[in-house]
């Protein structure tokens, strides 16, 4: 084993004098400077050996070399030495064994109530080689990436560049800076490194020592980075002072590898110091393996010698991974949590960020699903976001500006969000991001109203938010936006509610988007964080109304289906849920593809405890409608495709049956059975060819003589031929109705009268609620 003490060369001296000369300095100061007494530094300038620590210490002080200070060792010490490096090796292995499991093993975040094993949930991470901010793309090339055209599908978060397994760039890249958003899985990566290396499974000849960079930071008597290290294990109840050499050998026999977890973590007065240690260690030290971690976009640093690679965002199958280890061996299935993301595009593109995941998995674990009102989870997501990330785990962020509290924060990012939301912007430069910025904190009090020094202070409060929070992220040079477009609609409905207290004039601004798609979340977020959000959607009804107000057939449709459904008996609550029934099936004899299946949408939507099937059984003549309908339907499908046979025909020929029997005007039962033995017989083989010719020459006279007899009898089946604008204009009618009834569905506060009256006046002509508010005065 190599001795622990270490001389100066007579050539290394003279260097070391040299320096001392032109400084200035005498060897007491030198002592203090580097922790130690006069008496070390006395024999350093005299050739003597001392501790080896002591004397790199004074090297780096000196800003010498300290292998080209010391005296060489001799060939044979070299040889023994490298001899003893694997039993040196396994010593030190045994002895920190525990230390790391203990250390490393496990991890906690956020409201966990207790820790769970590190093995148990760890999902393999992907790394970028291209750091995200970095590259040199435009709006329009983003936003393709994006897939801008569908709102629904619509990722922020989506990165086209290829990933690869995070522990095949550690064994490429020596020393390794890996950078990521705020909660995207960096410490729990370092410390899969450490357990994997540990139990000897990645990278097996080294010993793994992991530094949290705060702690180190702030240690007192300010230590080096190799004092702190071995200090770690002498606090470890490691005692054995020849198993701290044993572990300084390991390092300088470059068999260790190091892991730096969270250099964004390090206040700004410890930062010079800890970069220089970091700088000094990894020089020194060179051939060892390094790690180390940070926030994207914290202060600018450069290690020349470490490449830099960002952590990616999770896939499907890394959620899927993490969701089955989160839910092994728990009452909640993990399937059934995967199906209730895929059903809710907004939850799930939190999903992608691992604290964000893990806190959907707790809330979901909680009750089984996740909170009705979503603006709840939300909110959640930001307080974890904006505050609870660091709380938890003892770190306070320097304020990079003193008058933004939190609350403004949150303040400051509702603004941005609205203009930039309104304006259709998901991704803005780096200069409009700064504009708002500016334009928002001018105002604050005391602010500097000097306009250049407004400019700097912006993009500084720019960078904070992304490296504290990580909401304003940097998509390629220079472009930002929310991280996530789930964020983007929070902050939108915050601004309104919030921010604006649900002014008249916000709440008609808003309402004013009801037919675009794009803005469905932020309604159902607007009215979920209201205190009573009676005014918005009585906003939304008026709105709803006049999508369709100005056109006379439309109107003349409405009409119809009112006294349609005026004419069931059934409980006056789900009359709105008859009429969307009734429209559905108007629209579905139309061909309007699409438009009759947000009316059917609708009619379950309103329906809610009255499935069809009670309707059907409450009202006989609902249950002769649907079969006329049915029978009208199919004979339609049967004349425009005369391939179409056996099934359409036998379940044309068992709707007539079934109308048959409800049927109870004897004027509407003979029609009915002439119409039915008038259709060819289904024949026994498969050769249909005699009904196919029968359709040909009688399917479309048969269909209209249906259509005029339902019309007589039933008054339905009517051919309403609306133009494309009147079907464009019933599309938005129909898709903001729905929306309505989802927000009136949804957790949000209402009084019953303002609910049931909304339920009660929809689906109908204006004419009928202009008198029904006449009757209420």
């Amino acid at each position: 084993m190599a001795e622990r003490s270490i001389r100066a060369s007579s050539e290394g001296i003279q260097k070391a004098k040299k320096v001392v000369k032109d400084q200035g300095w005498t060897q007491a100061e030198i002592g203090e400077e580097v922790g130690t007494t006069r008496q070390p530094v006395g024999k350093f300038f005299a050739g003597k050996p001392i501790e080896r620590p002591t004397f790199i210490d004074i090297c780096r002080f000196l800003d010498l070399n300290w292998e080209e200070i010391a005296e060489p060792e001799p060939e044979e010490q070299k040889q023994d030495t490298s001899i003893d490096i694997a039993a040196l090796m396994q010593e030190v292995r045994e002895k920190i064994k525990p230390i790391i499991q203990e250390r490393c093993g496990t991890m906690r975040v956020l409201d966990m109530t207790h820790p769970i094993g590190l093995n148990d949930i760890y999902t393999n991470v992907n790394i970028l080689e291209k750091i995200t901010g970095r590259r040199r793309k435009e709006i329009p090339e983003l936003l393709q990436e994006c897939n801008f055209e569908d709102v629904e599908r619509f990722g922020l978060g989506r990165i086209t560049e290829e990933r690869v397994p995070g522990l095949k760039a550690v064994k490429t890249h020596p020393k390794l800076m890996i950078l990521g958003k705020p909660g995207a899985g960096k410490t729990t990566f370092l410390k899969y490194l450490a357990i994997q290396c540990n139990q000897g499974k990645f990278q097996a000849d080294r010993v793994p020592i992991f530094v949290t960079l705060k702690n180190f930071a702030e240690a007192t008597n300010k230590p080096s980075l190799l004092e702190y290290v071995t200090q770690q294990f002498v606090d470890c109840g490691v005692v054995e002072t020849k198993v701290i050499v044993s572990l300084q050998d390991v390092i300088e026999h470059s068999r260790a590898l190091i892991l730096l977890d969270g250099l964004d973590e390090v206040r700004e007065e410890d930062n010079q110091r800890v970069l220089r240690e970091i700088r000094d260690f990894s020089d020194q030290y060179r051939d060892n393996h390094f790690v180390m971690t940070c926030r994207i976009a914290a202060r600018e640093y450069t290690f020349e010698k470490f490449t830099e690679v960002e952590v990616a965002d999770f896939d499907d199958e890394q959620i899927a991974t993490f969701a089955n280890n989160w839910f092994k061996n728990k009452a909640v299935k993990p399937e059934h949590f995967i199906k209730r993301l895929e059903d809710n595009n907004r939850i799930k593109q939190l999903a992608a960020s691992p604290l964000l995941l893990t806190l959907l998995c707790l809330a979901f674990e909680e009750s089984g699903d996740f909170p009705a009102n979503r603006s709840e989870l939300y909110k959640e997501g930001l307080d974890a976001l904006l505050k609870k990330w660091d709380a938890k785990r003892g770190i306070q962020r320097d304020q990079v500006y003193k008058k933004l509290s939190i609350q403004r924060k949150e303040d400051l990012l509702s603004k941005i969000a609205l203009t930039t939301f309104e304006q259709g912007d998901y991704l803005f430069k780096q200069k409009v991001a700064e504009q708002y910025i500016t334009d928002y904190i001018r105002n604050l009090p005391d602010a500097n109203a000097d306009p250049e020094a407004l400019q700097l202070d912006s993009a500084v409060v720019l960078r904070s938010i992304e490296y504290q929070h990580g909401l304003l992220v940097e998509r390629a040079k220079g472009i930002y936006s929310f991280s996530h477009l789930t964020f983007q609609e929070y902050f939108t409905a915050r601004e309104i509610v919030v921010v604006k207290q649900s002014s008249e004039e916000a709440l008609e601004r808003l309402v004013n988007h009801i037919t675009e798609k794009r803005w469905r979340e932020v309604f159902f977020l607007a009215v979920g964080m209201s205190p009573s959000a009676e005014r918005l959607l009585q906003l939304m009804k008026h709105q709803v109304d006049g999508i369709v107000a100005a056109d006379e057939k439309l109107q003349q449709f409405l009409m119809w289906v009112s006294q349609k459904s005026l004419s069931v008996q059934i409980p006056y609550k789900y009359k709105s849920a008859v009429r969307a029934f009734y429209s559905a099936f108007a629209l579905n004899l139309h061909r309007a593809v699409g438009l009759d299946l947000v009316a059917f949408d609708l009619h379950r939507a309103l329906a809610l405890d009255l499935d069809l099937h009670r309707a059907l059984a409450l009202d006989r003549a609902l249950a002769l409608d649907l079969d006329l309908h049915r029978a009208l339907a199919l004979d339609l499908d049967r004349a425009l495709d005369l391939e179409l046979h056996r099934a359409l025909d036998s379940d044309l020929d068992r709707a007539i049956a079934s109308a048959l029997h409800l049927a109870s005007e004897p004027e509407l039962k003979n029609s009915l059975q002439q119409l039915r033995d008038q259709l060819p017989k289904l024949p026994k083989s498969k050769d249909w060819a005699l009904n196919k010719q029968w359709w040909k020459a009688n399917g479309k006279a048969w269909a209209e003589k249906l259509r005029e007899m339902m019309i007589k009898h039933r008054n339905i089946g009517h051919d309403w031929q609306f133009s494309k604008k009147e079907m464009k204009l019933l599309y938005q009618y129909y898709q903001a109705t729905k929306l309505l009834v989802d927000c009136l569905n949804s957790d949000c506060y209402v009084s019953c009268e303002v609910r049931q009256e909304i339920k009660d006046t929809l689906l109908l002509p204006i004419a009928e609620i202009e008198q029904r508010k006449r009757e209420l005065m």
